[in-house]
């Protein structure tokens, strides 16, 4: 699965990871690609080297939604 990360931070702080197929992925001007992973835990990982704080989507990656 491709996975994105929302380049603006949400009102409690974090950086959302997004699946590419996400209802709620940002627009292509707001998300970096991150690649391809088997988990949103990876995608979560590779985030970390664009932000510090990063959370998936409660919707698409609920595995990895921390907050």
């Amino acid at each position: 699965m491709k996975f994105y990360v929302n380049k603006n931070e949400q009102w409690t702080g974090e950086h959302e990871v997004h699946r590419a197929d996400c209802a709620w992925l940002p627009n292509a001007a707001n998300r970096i690609y991150l690649g391809e992973f088997y988990t949103s835990q990876a995608a979560v990982q590779e985030a970390r080297k664009y932000y510090n704080c990063v959370d998936g989507c409660e919707h698409c990656c609920p595995e990895s939604h921390t907050r």
